[in-house]
């Protein structure tokens, strides 16, 4: 009897033993897979932060993004206005001149009629006064015509200049943006989150997860993928893969619209 008490006492422990080994192991696990939930955790709490920075950041550069491109913009309506009137005052210029020069040919007539008719009247006889005074007048009102003629030729040919001169700041403008495909330019770059401000975006038919090609000097450095658009800014995230070691993008690279992309 006492053997089997024995052996009993000896099998529990046995057990005892066993369960308590099974036991650790399990709270090894635990404690592991408690460990790795915390280090997750930690990451994800990492990865927030930074996602926050990063927005906080793009929405500061994007903010300075748009204030310059509304300027332009207002400064592209104000060029508009600008060459408008200057377009009309040439118009009205060219033809004041022409009336001016519609004039001086009258006169022109009207004092060699003149001239003519005091001729023969002093072949038989003195000039009377009353004609002479008359030629007299209009050959001050011919000098006064040609004078106008002259200022408003030198009018007529400043107000040209202007007028090419805005329309040549204007074909440069529309070039920038209407060429084949669509271009921009990097307006501000962020190296520590990678990402980019550019000038193009919604109205010209950018959209989101599309690519861009940066373009310095006329040769491709590397690609850009649109993370968010506004109407006329878009913001882009480096692609990092593509360009060549020790080059970086700048603010003032071109960038050339290649469509969207599934990848």
């Amino acid at each position: 009897m006492a053997r089997i008490l024995i052996g009993i006492s000896s099998l529990l422990v046995a057990l005892s033993l066993i369960l308590g080994f099974l036991n650790g192991g399990k709270v090894k696990a635990l404690r592991d897979d408690l460990a790795s939930a915390d280090t997750a955790r930690d990451s994800a709490v990492r990865l927030r932060l930074a996602s926050e920075k990063k927005l906080k950041a793009s929405d500061k550069v994007l903010s300075a993004a748009n204030e310059k491109a509304a300027a332009a913009e207002e400064k592209a309506k104000s060029n508009e206005a600008d060459l408008s009137k200057a377009q009309n005052d040439k118009a009205e210029l060219e033809a004041k001149l022409q009336t001016s020069e519609n004039e001086i040919s009258d006169l022109q007539k009207r004092v060699a009629d003149a001239t003519a008719g005091a001729g023969a009247a002093g072949a038989s006889a003195g000039l009377p006064n009353d004609l002479k005074a008359q030629l007299d007048d209009m050959k001050k009102q011919l000098d006064a015509a040609e004078q106008e003629k002259s200022i408003l030729g030198d009018k007529v040919r400043a107000a040209q200049d202007r007028v090419a001169g805005l329309e040549e700041e204007k074909k440069r403008r529309v070039s920038g943006t209407s060429a084949t495909g669509v271009h921009g330019k990097v307006l501000a770059v962020n190296q520590a989150y990678n990402f980019v401000v550019l000038s193009i975006g919604e109205h010209q038919g950018v959209e989101p997860n599309s690519e861009l090609l940066v373009m310095r000097q006329g040769a491709l450095i590397g690609k850009i993928r649109i993370s968010s658009v506004e109407p006329t800014t878009s913001i882009g995230d480096i692609m990092t893969n593509s360009l060549p070691r020790g080059v970086e993008v700048l603010p003032g690279d071109v960038v050339v619209y290649a469509g969207s992309t599934n990848s």
